[in-house]
């Protein structure tokens, strides 16, 4: 029986770190379904501390190796601006930040579903043509509401970070020696 997975660097990831990823899937889906909205503010600011120490390592690095220098500095900044703006006012971002990535889902669920569309008049299938038009309705609901969107997220996440954390926790239990 492995003892370990596959990174995806290629690596191998020990069984213990499957079960921390597990542990902390399932704390934080109980987190956001008990009590969304401190949660999603603590979230969030952690996001905003993250863009902002990872924004300082893009301009730092490109004095350690100045290939695509142009890129570095363009996501440092951002990412300094975005993490400070996040962590100037934290209440606001909380709801921000969400219906943003909501918003953003939208766009992608009309442009997947369109791409479906094209498939399933190139041959594809009534199928696709089918998930295509869902893919459209729903994401243009999600555009159009982005804050009732913002408000089921941690709902939606919660959900998922248990199911994850469950199969996580099995998945490490298999993966013990």
């Amino acid at each position: 029986m492995a003892t370990d997975t596959m990174a995806p660097d290629g690596g191998m990831i020990p069984w213990w770190v499957v079960l921390l990823e597990g542990i902390a899937a399932i704390i934080i889906g109980v987190l956001l379904l008990t009590s969304p909205g401190v949660t999603m503010f603590a979230l969030v600011t952690f996001l905003g501390v993250y863009w902002l120490i990872t924004g300082i390592f893009a301009i730092v690095s490109i004095f350690i190796d100045n290939t695509s220098w142009g890129w570095k500095l363009f996501s440092g900044v951002i990412g300094i601006m975005a993490g400070l703006l996040i962590l100037q006012h934290p209440l606001i971002s909380t709801i921000i930040v969400p219906a943003t990535g909501v918003w953003v889902m939208g766009i992608f669920g009309v442009v997947i579903g369109v791409i479906n569309l094209i498939q399933a008049f190139q041959g594809g299938g009534w199928g696709i043509g089918v998930l295509g038009v869902l893919s459209i309705l729903f994401g243009a609901v999600l555009m159009a509401n982005p804050l009732i969107g913002a408000a089921a997220l941690p709902f939606v996440l919660g959900s998922f970070g248990l199911v994850f954390g469950i199969f996580a926790l099995v998945a490490a239990f298999k993966l013990k020696p």
